[in-house]
């Protein structure tokens, strides 16, 4: 038998094949057990989900020294693991990835009832050896990561704006990278949530759908800024009905009508989303998913961490994005004919109906209502970033405010759902608003 390092052994430690473990108690009488997931922590640590009291957890409790037994799950090649229990994670990022990883294992054994994380048992990896080689060739990948980043990281540099970023991401992520269904979700700080900028692969982009921290795999991710990766379709991590249950109960839920639905393939296989951090402060999350099991694995995990640790940077610097000295335009002409469009504002939550359609709410409603009152009063179609900043009407988050977000998300829905109101940009850091017919407004009481 040979050594072998520890992340090598990476995709053994997926659970696609359940492993064997062997421990003794404190008299030497030994124990073999199978166990669904051994997980990677780094090149001399690994932990194992700690589900229920068995004789395992009583030998290790009492003689913490065990040997596992890990299965490459394409090229059936054998290791063992020569272990040194250390301690218990009861809770924190960690305890948040084995738990969403074993849900997946488990539904997809048909034991959702059964498996349930009650903690992860952190051990020392004090030798990992082959006992067998591989028998059978890896599958090819299913995208070159390397080659995807190289390709990759120049575009996002050269970005000069918000909008730009956002777009050549998600175009990189398909072209480069191959993920067909993709979300781009920015963090709201003050109101405790992420909602969503852009999305593709789906037949509703879901723009403006928003996610609490914890809610699914999103959510989970955001809060405890880790990735989350699941192998296998679970009904605990779909998005569906479930997220509209958790927002409608929420001390700041909306009426009903104002939850615009988020995405989701009806029969995702596998899901990732990893956290975009700068430091320690939360600026969104990229999420994909796709019909396939096992889709996602540590390779596109550190491709995808890496991705996102490039684009944190680029976020916050382009949040204060400079602009142009250009007076603000006043045109009466802008207003195209026709019958007017009914808008109407419900200021309790910033909520802006276009013909008694949703279009809006929160942030990006304030920003809608003040352009169109502002349009209404003084004829006036472009506007500065700047000024939003400054109007009171808006109220702005005092810090983390993502002002180039909320207009890139106001924009991408206006452009969705309402043809005769529209943004466009007009230099940097300035936008025009394009009314194809007259405007009524209406302020809602309630």
């Amino acid at each position: 038998m040979s050594r072998i390092d520890l992340a090598n052994l990476r995709a053994s430690l997926e659970g696609a094949i359940p492993s064997e473990i062997a421990t003794c108690d404190a008299n030497g009488v030994p124990n073999v057990s199978v166990i669904s997931d051994v997980h990677y922590v780094d090149a001399a640590h690994v932990a194992i989900s700690y589900q229920f009291f068995s004789k395992t957890r009583a030998n290790i409790l009492a003689n913490p020294r065990a040997t596992v037994l890990l299965k490459h799950p394409s090229t059936c090649a054998q290791y063992r693991l020569h272990l040194r229990y250390l301690r218990t994670e009861l809770e924190g990022p960690l305890f948040e990835t084995m738990r969403a990883k074993l849900a997946g294992i488990a539904s997809h054994e048909g034991m959702s009832g059964i498996f349930r994380l009650l903690g992860a048992d952190i051990y020392h990896v004090e030798e990992a050896e082959i006992v067998r080689g591989d028998l059978l060739p890896l599958p090819p990948p299913h995208a070159p990561l390397l080659a995807a980043l190289r390709q990759t990281l120049p575009r996002l540099r050269a970005a000069r704006d918000l909008d730009s970023l956002v777009a050549t991401l998600l175009s990189a992520l398909r072209s480069e990278f191959r993920l067909a269904h993709v979300m781009l979700l920015m963090a709201d700080a003050a109101a405790d949530r992420l909602y969503t900028v852009a999305s593709q692969g789906y037949d509703e982009s879901g723009v403006g759908a928003e996610i609490l921290p914890g809610q699914g795999v999103i959510g989970v991710a955001a809060r405890e800024r880790t990735p989350i990766r699941i192998a296998h379709a679970t009904r605990e991590y779909l998005y569906g009905r479930a997220i509209r249950d958790a927002l409608r109960s929420s001390p700041m839920a909306a009426r009903l009508e104002t939850e615009i639905p988020l995405p989701g393939l009806p029969d995702s296989g596998s899901q990732i989303a990893v956290p975009i951090l700068h430091g320690e402060e939360l600026l969104g999350v990229i999420y994909a998913e796709s019909p396939e099991a096992g889709r996602f694995g540590y390779d596109e995990e550190d491709a995808l961490m890496i991705l996102a640790a490039e684009v944190a940077p680029a976020m916050q610097a382009l949040q204060g994005d400079a602009e142009e000295s250009a007076p603000a335009i006043r045109a009466e002409t802008a207003t195209g004919s026709g019958a007017p469009l009914i808008v109407r504002h419900y200021p309790a939550d910033d909520s802006v109906f276009v013909d008694d359609e949703y279009v809006i709410k929160g942030v990006a409603g304030a920003i809608l209502w003040f352009l169109l009152s502002e349009h209404a009063r003084s004829g006036r179609v472009e506007f500065s970033n700047k000024e939003l900043r400054l109007a009171p009407q808006i109220r702005l988050p005092e810090f983390s405010e993502n002002l180039e977000a909320r207009l890139i998300l106001l924009r991408r829905r206006l452009a969705e759902r309402n043809q005769h109101l529209a943004l466009d940009k007009a230099g940097r850091g300035r936008f025009r608003l394009n009314l194809g017919r007259p405007v009524q407004l209406i302020e809602a009481e309630g």
